[in-house]
């Protein structure tokens, strides 16, 4: 099920277009897509395919198990003779020799698990393209991979592939109009609600949408999914985590732990855990963002319009937040079969957590959101939410998201209950007397909304704009 990334394959087939050879790069989380990307690029143009994938590391404990996955895959591709490969020099020089001048694109997938055993296969890799690959004007190559600190670091970043890369991709989550398509003719048979329930645990994440039993309730989704021995989401989290980080990765855990219940700055990070606010914690938090695990926001200061002294850091990666709230405290009696619920409100802590779920999915998504505000063709100075703690100076302040424009600003509330009252328009005004910002700057409210809205939130028109959710998951016009 092959669903959106009309504008990745649009920079693909813009890039393909030239007569010279390709290096491109694909990051991404685990189960996004980037693979199924490429290949549906390469079908879509009618083109010889060749991948050739990293062995995972708990399968190769080794680089001669690397090359002699490598040689496999190549020879079963190619109908060649699978022979012995001596080094990643030998592996790619063989590769070459089958490219020919038909027009090609050739996958290095989990590129970073391909050349985890041997510190040269960077330089290797340089070397081959230099002498070998870019001779081919009809090849594109692409090295893909979920570690993207490694792509990051290894190519994007190093010295040897200055310039050499021509295109570089970071395949994101589903926006919601294509999640929305996994439901295909149901949809409109479904709640939003229900929908926007199972996409607050599962992101936009591709593989995650595929295994959703449609014909199932949310409940019995997500109990066998993430609550039942055997469920996919039960153990991924782990295998995402140490995938990418490997054995250094117990103080990047320990700071998504602290995140788990909502954003945090560098030093509130620091005071929870009882640890310095010191380069370490720093280089943990890029690292952190580089994944795909954490967000930062900083935005600029509404009242000067400079940037703000306060960037907070959030779990930008919805299953990553639902596994460590409802599924790693029970994993004990998850595996053992015992844990027992029968519906979700039963889980400690859901409603809540369920929140900052729907929150996170929509600055997800935040390019939608702007057109259904009438700003996407609007500059902006900074959309992001914004917290303002409480000081002797004046009172604390907490906005879902803030959008600041040349002209003024939009203070966005985003609810997600059963029943949404007139209520909130009060409590936004709160928000906005506390935001204290002077009179000559404008600003409008606009509340955002999962479940039923009261008649009387819109018969009160304080908000100048309501975005009902699930006008969202529709296909735009």
């Amino acid at each position: 099920m092959f669903f959106g990334r009309e504008e990745l394959l649009q920079q693909l087939s813009a890039q393909f277009e030239l007569r010279v050879a390709s290096l491109v790069t694909c990051r991404g989380r685990r189960r996004i897509g980037k693979s199924t990307l490429i290949e549906e690029f390469a079908r879509r143009n009618g083109v010889r395919f060749l991948k050739l994938e990293g062995l995972p590391p708990q399968e190769a404990d080794s680089n001669a198990k690397q090359l002699k996955a490598f040689a496999r895959q190549l020879a079963a591709q190619t109908h060649t003779p699978d022979k012995p490969l001596s080094s990643w020099f030998d592996a790619f020089a063989r590769l070459d020799g089958e490219i020919g001048d038909e027009r090609i694109v050739v996958l290095l997938d989990e590129i970073s698990w391909m050349g985890k055993y041997d510190p040269d296969f960077a330089g290797e890799l340089k070397y081959a393209w230099d002498n070998r690959f870019k001779k081919h004007d009809r090849l594109m190559m692409v090295l893909c991979g979920s570690v993207s600190t490694w792509i990051t670091r290894n190519i994007l970043q190093s010295r040897g592939f200055v310039g050499r890369p021509s295109l570089n991709l970071a395949v994101d989550e589903l926006p919601l109009e294509d999640c929305a398509r996994f439901w295909g003719k149901r949809l409109s048979r479904i709640a939003p609600t229900e929908i926007f329930d199972i996409l607050s645990i599962t992101g936009g994440v591709p593989k995650y949408l595929e295994l959703v039993n449609i014909r199932r309730t949310v409940e019995e989704n997500i109990r066998n999914l993430c609550f039942t021995p055997g469920g996919i989401l039960v153990d991924e989290f782990t295998d995402i985590f140490t995938d990418v980080f490997g054995g250094r990765g117990t103080a990047k855990m320990r700071i998504l732990e602290t995140l788990v219940d909502g954003a945090m700055s560098g030093k509130e990070i620091a005071e929870s855990l009882g640890v310095d606010n010191n380069g370490h914690l720093v280089d943990d938090l890029e690292e952190l963002e580089t994944a795909g695990f954490v967000e930062q926001d900083a935005g600029l200061n509404p009242a000067t319009g400079g940037k703000s002294r306060f960037i907070r850091y959030r779990i930008a990666d919805n299953y990553t937040r639902f596994y460590l709230k409802c599924i790693a405290p029970n994993l004990d009696v998850i595996r053992k079969g015992l844990f027992r619920f029968t519906s979700l409100e039963q889980l400690p802590g859901y409603a809540a957590m369920l929140g900052l779920q729907f929150e996170c999915l929509l600055l997800n998504n935040l390019p939608r959101l702007l057109r259904r505000l009438g700003l996407e063709r609007t500059v902006l100075l900074s959309a992001s939410p914004y917290r303002r703690q409480a000081t002797s100076r004046g009172e604390g302040c907490q906005i879902d998201l803030l959008l600041q424009t040349r002209r003024g600003v939009w203070v966005v509330e985003i609810k997600r209950r059963h029943e949404i009252g007139p209520e909130v328009a009060d409590e936004v005004a709160e928000k906005v007397r506390r935001l204290g910002l002077k009179r000559s700057i404008s600003i409008r409210t606009a509340l955002v909304y999962c479940g039923h809205l009261s008649p009387a939130v819109e018969a009160d028109g304080y908000f100048d704009a309501l975005v009902d959710a699930a006008e969202l998951l529709m296909p735009q016009a």
